[in-house]
């Protein structure tokens, strides 16, 4: 897919696949009625990886890099993670607030020119709900990014067996591969 095209997206959809001893993502455009198109990303992630990176490919041959993003320090709690496009140049960087996050998960993308985004889990409760049950780590969670106190993008995770994701753009400048690895991140590291 073209950067225009890509660029002008307003919903994608992030799926999670869980295997042995990986996980695996695919992004994938929203058509016009709503259903899941093509696949746009695919990502594989390594459980237990002592640093943090993730690669996003164009399909799951893994042969054509799109994009990737990779934590800064080996161990840090509130850890920040670069971007990157497919020749290795940074487009923007994620970071998640670990002081807000106590009670609501609390993350922050920038974009160079842009700014920076804040997002927060939608709801107080289920977030305190997550966080005094473990075992309602199945409730869905939702996340709302702001810019310039103007929605910026949401991801929403759907009730389903495995984790899925819709993503909706509202800020047109935002670059959709910093959207595309935010939305991955937030499913891998937000239990971190």
């Amino acid at each position: 897919m073209d950067a225009q095209t890509l660029q002008s997206l307003t919903t994608l959809y992030v799926r999670q696949k869980v295997r042995l001893m990986v996980n695996q993502y695919e992004v994938r455009v929203a058509n016009p009625d709503g259903s899941e198109g093509e696949v746009l990303a695919f990502a594989q992630q390594k459980r237990m990886a002592f640093r943090e990176q993730v690669t996003l490919y164009t399909d799951d041959t893994k042969s054509v890099p799109v994009l990737s993003f990779k934590a800064r320090q080996v161990m840090d709690l509130g850890a920040t993670y670069d971007v990157l496009d497919a020749s290795g140049t940074p487009i923007g960087l994620f970071r998640k607030n670990f002081g807000k996050s106590f009670l609501r998960s609390t993350w922050h993308v920038e974009q160079p020119g842009l700014g920076e985004a804040t997002g927060q889990e939608r709801s107080m409760w289920v977030a305190v709900l997550r966080r005094l049950v473990e075992s309602l780590d199945w409730l869905p969670y939702h996340f709302d990014f702001e810019l310039g106190g103007q929605p910026a993008f949401s991801v929403v995770r759907q009730w389903a067996l495995r984790d899925k994701y819709t993503v909706t753009i509202q800020q047109p400048h935002l670059d959709r591969r910093l959207v595309i690895a935010m939305a991955v991140g937030l499913d891998a590291l937000q239990a971190r």
